[in-house]
């Protein structure tokens, strides 16, 4: 092709694009949920929700019979509810975290509450907050306690009773086990951890039998024992074996228990573990992931399978004749385009709570009625969203540049022919053990819909690929983890999906760091960068890591990496002479994970190398932006920025607020 047609071409495929591009609502994709979870009562009276505020989320009880609300709880900014279980027809047991941005990690709080369904007897069960006034809710506080306290086994057999881990004041802990009357919260010892930091399983019994945890040294170690009355005895200890074992549960007559199993080389397997004899047999595994989700039977503790998410995903059960693969099959089959699973289910076995989601759908949750065989829609996640508007999402592969087979997902802009688009890279944060998986994410849903392809790559040290492909991203910062991410680049490019002029990389917290590090390393491959609540300074990372005591200061020498002098080879505050692009940047000044100090640092280093820099930041704000304003303007100042490189649509005008 001559010149001149490449530029007539090019002329054409930018006048097609702005013509595509008009302004969208940001707004539509950066609203809070309606509901994060809901659960189904045992007897099927209530439903009860977690509803996500601005900078909190609260507990909603709801009768279904004259859809009501009968309780809420609401604890304070910056806590959420995050998880809750019916221990029996009227009482509800939940847990809260804290959590101080939108991307931060939540922090338990190391208390359990409990409510009625109608609003009554509603207490601080155990934790430390025991003794404290909880003003504007309608929790009671108890007597004051020195301990954290969490759930270990609701116990679904025992409608007065669950188990709970309590665990001393002080670092690297060792926890017990008591058992705790849900109504009073009075507590019986039942067993001590034979190991800190342990994670604890119990048979349909309620008898606590294996223990998993790591010492400082961060090496896991699996305990087992048969009873009340015998000793702990190790089952895998992970310098021995090179592999981590978790517990998963017990079969119905506790007779074997399943365990994840890491393997040497490849994905994590089920293990059936016989309890009489110790002999493990496998059970579930697949050859290229690990299971991403364990499925249940419904209303028990019992695992029967396993979700394993490449692309779509699939479901698999160790009895595949057995009646919840026949239920998730009939599911699957009613809801084809999407992925069904089972939150909740009465007592009886006649209802279920079924949450459906896909690349274009929030999630929608139906009540199915097995004896009916009819599902009802109950209510959708978020029902603003037209999912005939969003952007199909489909599974990538390619060979990085050492052999490693990387994996994926690509976003194209709806209606999209798929070729010669702009692009946006978009790695993710974490970033060990987490992965981006087929499901809606707002965030690329929002760049695909003002005319971006979004690629997302789980490079090496991403999580659901097995042990090997995690370590393979161990003090590898800047190195073979961000290599994944340009070859990935280069693939796109190759395949004639990204126009090699037209790409531009953006990512938050470790997915900033990547940004940097790649404009740094690849001075012309991307157009523009953009970090959000960022890392920048590995030596500063490490300084802020290593400063805590006990295992996170041996996972930082492990993970980040302990030669000073590589580290800083890899900050991106120390390559800013090499970035030859414009750079936008935004953090919050109150920020404990990505301390804005990087992002300030970064800045700086910047302008002193006269690179084109704009910044955002706001007061108050953590790891992500809480206020909607600030999301708002945030989002609206990045896809400004993205545009005047790629030429991509920018933010329609904020909505005018609905009369009063």
């Amino acid at each position: 092709m001559s010149l001149r047609s490449l530029a007539i071409a090019s002329a054409i495929a930018l006048a097609s694009f702005a013509a595509h591009a008009a302004q969208v609502d940001v707004d539509a994709f950066t609203r809070n949920d309606k509901f994060n979870n809901i659960k189904l009562s045992p007897g099927g009276q209530y439903l009860a929700a977690t509803v996500p505020l601005d900078d909190r989320t609260l507990l909603a009880i709801l009768d279904r019979a004259s859809n009501k609300v009968t309780a809420t709880v609401k604890l304070g900014q910056n806590v959420h509810v995050q998880n809750f279980w019916w221990v029996n027809d009227q009482r509800v047991v939940l847990n809260v975290a804290e959590k101080y941005g939108a991307l931060d990690t939540p922090q338990l709080d190391g208390n359990l509450y409990a409510i009625n369904a109608d609003g009554g007897s509603g207490t601080i069960l155990a934790g430390w907050k025991s003794g404290e006034e909880e003003l504007g809710s309608h929790i009671h506080s108890k007597k004051k306690e020195n301990v954290a306290a969490y759930l270990v086994d609701d116990l679904p057999n025992d409608d007065k009773r669950v188990l709970v881990g309590i665990v001393p004041t002080g670092q690297d802990p060792y926890m017990r086990v008591d058992v705790m009357d849900v109504d009073s919260g009075k507590r019986v010892t039942a067993v001590r951890a034979p190991i800190r930091n342990a994670d604890f399983v119990a048979d349909n019994a309620g008898v606590v039998r294996f223990a998993v945890g790591a010492d400082i040294d961060n090496t896991s170690r699996l305990y087992y024992r048969a009873d009340d009355h015998s000793d702990w005895k190790v089952v895998n200890d992970e310098l021995a074996s090179g592999v981590v074992q978790t517990p998963l549960g017990f079969a119905a007559d506790d007779s074997v228990a399943y365990i994840e199993s890491e393997q040497v080389d490849g994905p994590d397997v089920i293990l059936a573990y016989d309890t009489a004899t110790g002999k493990e047999t496998r059970v579930l595994g697949d050859k290229v992931m690990s299971p991403a989700m364990i499925l249940t039977k419904p209303g028990t503790n019992i695992p029967v399978g396993a979700m394993f998410v490449d692309g779509k995903g699939r479901t698999e059960f160790f009895d595949p004749a057995s009646p919840e693969a026949r239920l998730y099959r009939s599911l699957e089959a009613a809801f084809p385009d999407e992925r069904p699973y089972i939150t909740s289910a009465t007592r009886d076995g006649r209802l279920y709570l079924v949450r459906t989601y896909s690349d274009a759908n929030p999630g929608d949750y139906y009540l199915f009625d097995a004896v009916a065989k009819k599902a009802d829609h109950v209510v959708s996640q978020a029902d603003w969203v037209d999912p005939d508007a969003m952007g199909p999402v489909r599974a990538i592969q390619f060979t990085a540049r050492d052999g490693l087979a990387v994996k994926g997902y690509l976003t194209l802009p709806r209606g999209a022919s798929g070729k010669n688009l702009p692009m946006v890279v978009l790695p993710h944060g974490g970033p060990f053990g987490i992965s981006d998986d087929w499901g809606f994410d707002p965030e690329a849903q929002l760049l695909a819909s003002v005319g971006y392809a979004v690629l997302q790559l789980n490079y090496r040290g991403s999580g659901e690929r097995g042990r090997k492909y995690e370590h393979a991203g161990a003090a590898k910062w800047g190195d073979a983890m961000q290599d994944d991410v340009t070859d990935g680049t280069h693939w796109a490019i190759q395949q004639g999906i990204a126009d090699p002029s037209r790409i531009c990389i953006y990512g938050a917290s470790y997915g900033a760091y990547a940004a940097l590090m790649g404009v740094a390393k690849e001075p012309s491959l991307y157009k523009c960068a953009a970090g959000y609540v960022g890392v920048y300074d590995l030596p500063q990372l490490h300084g802020e890591e290593t400063s805590k005591r006990g295992a996170i200061r041996t996972w930082a020498n492990e993970w980040i990496g302990s030669d000073m002098d590589a580290l800083a080879a890899h900050s991106p505050t120390r390559l800013a002479a090499k970035i030859k692009v414009p750079v936008f940047l935004a953090a919050g000044r109150e920020d404990p994970r990505a301390p804005v100090a990087h992002t300030e640092r970064m800045e700086k280093a910047l302008k002193d190398a006269g690179v084109p820099v704009e910044s955002l930041y706001y007061d108050g704000e953590g790891h992500g932006f809480y206020k909607p304003e600030h999301r708002r303007e945030f989002y609206t100042r990045l896809l400004a920025f993205l545009s005047r490189s790629l030429g991509g649509a920018t933010a329609a005008p904020a909505s005018a607020p609905a009369a009063k």
